[in-house]
Order: structure tokens, then sequence, then C-alpha cells
């Protein structure tokens, strides 16, 4: 019995512990607001800038886990290329070593526990109050204080030698087996990290461990790389219902500790002397002496984590094409699956409002193309008879339109900080279209899924449409590709080029007449009883939508001629 009520006082010390973790990213996370995912987008031009700014959010959350899952969750969303998350990645990497120090450093050398109850009512405090970023202060502080209030408990909870000798002999079974026992303490650390998910979790498993005198350094040391290869497992997770893309950066993080974790291993020994060298340099103990002090074992625990993470991104950063031609190799696309991202503006304002209106034109002529490939899965959509490719084809319209949605969210957002810089009334002009612009091309993406959605209500109420009706769908779809061609084309031409939006309005015009003629001969079909009232009501929605449609191609041509 007691050996379980010490079990279960370990798990609970270790739960508040994770628990304080959690709470104290999440408040962070909030305090930050967008700013962090903004900063995120924004600071990904080149390999430095991506390695310093997946460290310093890392480093601020204190979680390399939900800085992976961010990334990966932009890479799903399109608004990071798999390049640049990589680097994003290889920073992460370094800032969760922060952590490490931040336990050394306070939690061992001065009893932060004393002072926890004290910041838990300060955090009550704060989170009485109606703000939001004021509660959610008060969540980071409590969060804090349960984080050592939790390892505090967890050093009670580990017995040390002198109570407990058998459980250094336990241990022992396992050190004994020369660079075997390596191995076997990287498989626990990784197994415990996987279990515990959390890297910092087991981190302070291994401090305490070290600290009571459990584990010598050298086996300490194989737990940190274990726990970098478990910490891998979060973002794969994440990325296991995303697209092709994230999955590939989750599976880059992998490779990227995997190899480090590689090539440490082949060089164990001369690792370990190095991080010793740099322990002694500072005052310490050697720590792969006998009878080296508490402190020097954990700074030096501590320096395994970063110098491991530091010197791999070193190493690694030169090789980032080779590392997305591998993942990429690895993760294969399925041969329909389409990755979409921001292509121009992901990068930041530029120097000038202009340059920066140029930039977001150049977003919404890639913005009106995804909007027209949509509809070629739209006309096969009406085109098919089998139920299962219908349903990929569902899909693929349904994804769509989250898609447009998304991106019309981040260019209104980039259009939204260039209006807050000193701007021509001619600028004015062109941001007040552009706006417009966005929001009929997204109204454009609605109606490709609302397409979908009047065809699935057709199935499930088995109707079918004769070859006259598909004929004259395809011949209003066909009407559309033409609407497309001219819409993009006057895009592209933009306001300063364009001469007049003739092109647009014969189509829209061709539009209207052909559904006033479809609808006459509706009535007529339905006097007739040529189909059933039902099948005709999903045609003509199918009819209507197609003419929404031309309405929005035609408002977004007249918003650019507008402007002049």
């Amino acid at each position: 019995m007691v050996v379980v009520f010490k079990i279960l006082t370990l798990l609970g010390s270790l739960g508040l512990f994770l628990y304080g973790m959690t709470l104290m990213s999440e408040a962070l996370q909030k305090v930050a607001g967008d700013k962090l995912r903004n900063f995120l987008a924004a600071m990904t031009s080149n390999p430095v800038k991506r390695i310093f700014t997946g460290l310093f959010i890392t480093a601020l959350i204190q979680s390399s886990s939900a800085t992976t899952v961010m990334v990966v969750s932009f890479v799903n969303a399109g608004l990071l290329s798999l390049i640049q998350s990589i680097g994003v990645i290889m920073g992460a990497n370094i800032g969760t070593t922060f952590t490490a120090w931040l336990i050394s450093l306070l939690g061992f050398k001065a009893d932060i526990s004393i002072i926890s109850i004290p910041l838990i009512g300060f955090g009550f405090v704060f989170m009485m109050a109606k703000a939001k970023r004021k509660k959610s202060i008060g969540e980071l502080l409590i969060g804090f204080a349960l984080l050592f209030l939790g390892l505090n408990f967890l050093k009670d909870a580990l017995p040390n030698l002198q109570q407990s000798p058998e459980v250094l002999a336990f241990l022992q079974k396992w050190t004994n087996f020369g660079f075997l026992s390596v191995i076997i303490f990287v498989m626990i650390g990784t197994i415990l990290t996987i279990v515990l998910q959390s890297s910092s979790a087991t981190m302070a498993l291994t401090l305490v461990m070290v600290n009571n005198g459990w584990i010598p350094f050298e086996m300490a040391a194989a737990l940190v790389l274990g726990e970098n290869i478990g910490t891998t497992i979060t973002a794969n997770i994440a990325a296991a219902v995303a697209n092709v893309s994230a999955r590939r950066a989750a599976c880059a993080h992998s490779v990227f500790n995997l190899f480090g974790v590689l090539w440490v291993l082949a060089l164990f020994h001369p690792f370990l002397l190095t991080v010793s060298k740099i322990i002694v340099a500072i005052g310490c103990d050697n720590p792969l002496q006998p009878g080296a002090s508490s402190a020097s074992l954990l700074y030096s625990v501590a320096t395994v984590h970063t110098l491991f993470n530091i010197c791999n991104t070193l190493i690694l950063v030169w090789f980032t094409p080779q590392i997305v031609k591998l993942v990429t190799y690895l993760i294969k696309s399925p041969k329909e699956e389409e990755v979409f991202r921001l292509q121009y503006i992901q990068g930041g304002l530029l120097s000038t409002s202009e340059l920066s209106l140029g930039q977001a034109k150049e977003e919404i002529v890639h913005f009106a193309k995804l909007c027209y490939r949509q509809y070629g899965y739209a006309r096969e959509a009406v085109n098919t008879d089998d139920p299962e490719r219908f349903d990929e084809l569902y899909k693929k319209l349904e994804h769509y339109e989250q898609i447009t949605d998304r991106v019309e969210f981040e260019i209104a957002k980039y259009l939204n900080n260039i209006s807050e810089g000193v701007l021509s009334e001619e600028s004015g002009r062109r941001i007040q279209a552009m706006y417009k612009i966005i929001s009929e091309l997204e109204s454009i993406g609605d109606s490709g899924f609302n397409i979908a959605r009047i065809l699935q209500r057709r199935n499930l109420h088995d109707k079918k449409f004769d070859p006259g009706m598909i004929k004259k769908l395809n011949y209003m779809i066909d009407l559309l590709d033409r609407g497309f061609e001219s819409m993009i084309h006057n895009l592209e031409l933009g306001y300063s080029k364009i001469e007049d939006i003739a092109n647009a309005q014969d189509i829209e015009q061709d539009i209207n007449e052909y559904r006033n003629n479809l609808k006459e001969e509706h009535l007529l079909n339905l006097e007739n009883n040529l189909y059933s009232y039902l099948t005709g009501v999903y045609y003509m929605d199918l009819i209507s939508e197609c003419e929404h449609v031309g309405d929005f191609m035609i408002n977004i041509s007249e918003a650019i001629i507008e402007i002049k």
C-alpha cells in the first residue's frame, strides 16, 4: 500500500508540474495574442530570421511543442512554406533548452515553491478581473507557481538513496552494459516523453534523478537525447489530420532530431568531454568525475541539451533544401492533393506602400486562379455518377471553400497593415477596391461549395439529372470559364492598364440571358412533367448559383475600373 501511495504521489507531482507548464504556456500565448502569430508569419524571410523566430517564441512560451504545432498549422493553412517551417523548428529546438536552465538555476538552488502560494493568490486576483488580458496574466502567474510547486513535490516524491538504496541497485543493473546502457537510456527518454507528451516534464525528471544521484551524468545525457526524439511525436500527432505539407514539416522535425541523436551517439564520449570542459571552465566540478557537486551535474545536463540543439542546427541549417527533398520523398503527395499557400505577401510589408500594394495585387491574382481551379472540380462533381468520386470532390470543394476564407482573411490583414502607413488618395482607392475584390472572390469560393451541397442534397433524395440537363449545366459552366478568364485578365492588367471591362460585361450578360432562358424552359418542362418538381428545384438552384458567380465576377471587374 505504501508503494502504491508513493507511485501515486510521484504521478500527481508530475501531473502538477505538467499542468503548470501547460497553463503557463497557454496563458503566455493568450497574453501575446495574435502578435506571436504575426511575428512568426513575418519573420521568416531568411534562415537566420527563421531560427531566431523559433528560438524567441519557444523561449517566451516555454514549449517547443506549442511552437511546432503552431508551425504545422501555419503550413497546413498555406501561410508558411515547408522550407520556412524547418528553420523555425530548428530555432524552437534551441528555445526549448531554456526550460532546463530555468529549472537548473531556480528549481534546485532556490526554493521557489515558498512563493508559489502567494503567486497563486496574485494570480487569483487577476483572474477575478473582467478583462481577458488580466485573466490570462492570472493564469500565467498560477501556471508558473504550479510548475515550481510540482517540481518541489517531484523532488520530495523521489526518495533519496540513503532511504532507498535498492533503487540505485535496480538502476545500476541498466548502467553496467557500456554503450548498450546509453542506447537503453535513450529509449527510456524517448518513451517517457511520448507518454508524458512533454520533453520539459521528462527533463525535470532527469534533473531530479541526477540531482538525487539515481543516475550518473552519462545516463542523464542519454535520457536527454531520447527526449529530443520523443518530443517530435506531438507535431506528428498534430499533422496527422493535416495536409501533405504539414505532415512533411512534422517529419522534418523528426529527421532533424533523429540525425542529431545519431551523430551525438557516434561521438558520445568526445561530446560529453566537451560539455565537461565547458562546465569546468565556468568554475564547476567535472561531471565525469566521481563526487561532482549537484549544481555541476544540473548545469552539465542543461548544457548537453543546449549544445546538442545548437550544434545540430549549425550543421543542418546548410542542408535545409536536402531535408525538404528527403521528407518530400518520404511523404509523397496523393495524385489529386494540391498544396495552397500565400505566394507574394508571406514575407511582410515592403519598404513602400506602392510596392506592398503591388504584392497584394499579385496575391489577389493568385487568389482568383485558386477560385478558378475550384470550379474545375465543381464541373466534375456535376458530371460524375460515381458516389465515391463525388464524396472525394465534395471534400475537395469544401477544402477550397475553407482555403478561400483563410486567404481572404490574410490578404485583408495585409491591407490593414498597409492602411496604417502614409497613403496617397489613389492608393487609398486601390485598397478599398482590393477589399471589395477579395470579398467577392471569397463569395465565389462559397458558391463553389454551395454547388457541391446542392448536388449532395439531390443525391440524398435519389434524384438524377437527364443528359439534356447535364448538357445545359455544362454550357453554363463553360460561360463561367469564360467569365473567369476575363476576370483574371482584368486583374492582371490592373487599374493602370485596363481601358474597359467590355469583355466581362458581355459574358455577364450572356450568363444572365442563358439563366432567364433556362428558367422559362424549366416552367414548361414542369407543366409537361418531363422531370419531378424536386429534381427541377435542384437543377434551377445550380443554375441560380452559377448566375450568382457571374455577378461576383462582374463586381470584381467593376471594382478595378472604378479605381480610375
